[in-house]
């Protein structure tokens, strides 16, 4: 057994034993890298990545036209890093998507925020309720700013109407790491909730996500519904 391959199968003995709880970011990336490059010593690959994108996040979050930039960082190693957050994503959606009931403000963002995981662009996302607030759905219907000129108010009454939904919540992310509503996101809010009024559908709350981290507009003062069943 080769240095290198001694060293692999401790990394790996080492995450079974025990989990990442204790790993340090360089080798969490020297372990991910061993299935993109099977025969190479990952640890020096692991610290170039972190030397230039900062942090773990970073590495994950980095385009893969970026990442393929880093010497010994191929197609396959790119794409298994840039996957990671995107699993992620798909694995904390799937997993809250099982007959919850989001009664409440802090239910619905806490339902919300996994949507918006290792996403680089801001995205608007509705999330749609029954009458005793059962998630029936939350699907994409923008990706860019939220406001007036860029969102189809149309497409989310739509939408809103496909799903059957009784009341809505509108979501979208501040990917630049700050979740404060910007006037554009409060006339926007004030727009839709007009049009979901004439067709009898209530838009209960507008989040705005960013990383772990959200505010919700109704909570805060910025909008107040009328007629929801969602409880701030």
């Amino acid at each position: 057994m080769s240095i290198h391959e001694g060293h692999r199968q401790r990394l790996r003995d080492r995450f079974l034993a025990e989990g990442l709880d204790h790993f340090d970011q360089r080798h969490v990336l020297e372990l991910l890298l061993f299935y993109a490059q099977p025969r190479r010593d990952t640890a020096p690959l692991a610290q170039a990545l972190l030397d230039h994108f900062g942090s773990l996040p970073q590495v994950l979050e980095a385009p893969i036209e970026e990442l393929e930039k880093i010497s010994g960082i191929g197609t396959n190693a790119a794409a298994l890093l840039t996957l990671i957050p995107q699993i992620s994503r798909y694995y904390m959606v799937n997993r809250a998507e099982q007959n919850v009931i989001l009664n409440t403000t802090e239910k619905c963002g806490q339902y919300l925020m996994p949507y918006f995981i290792g996403r680089r662009n801001e995205t608007v996302f509705l999330l749609c309720l029954d009458a005793k607030c059962k998630a029936l759905c939350c699907k994409e219907v923008v990706e860019g700013s939220v406001n007036a000129a860029s969102i189809s108010i149309r497409r989310i009454v739509e939408t809103a109407l496909g799903a059957n939904a009784t009341t809505v919540v509108l979501a979208h992310n501040h990917p630049s790491g700050v979740a404060l509503p910007s006037a554009e996101d409060i006339q926007t809010t004030l727009l839709l909730a007009d049009a979901l009024r004439t067709v009898e559908i209530c838009l209960a709350d507008h989040v705005v996500v960013s990383d772990a981290d959200f505010v919700s507009l109704a909570q805060s003062g910025y909008y107040t519904p009328r007629g929801s069943q969602v409880r701030i």
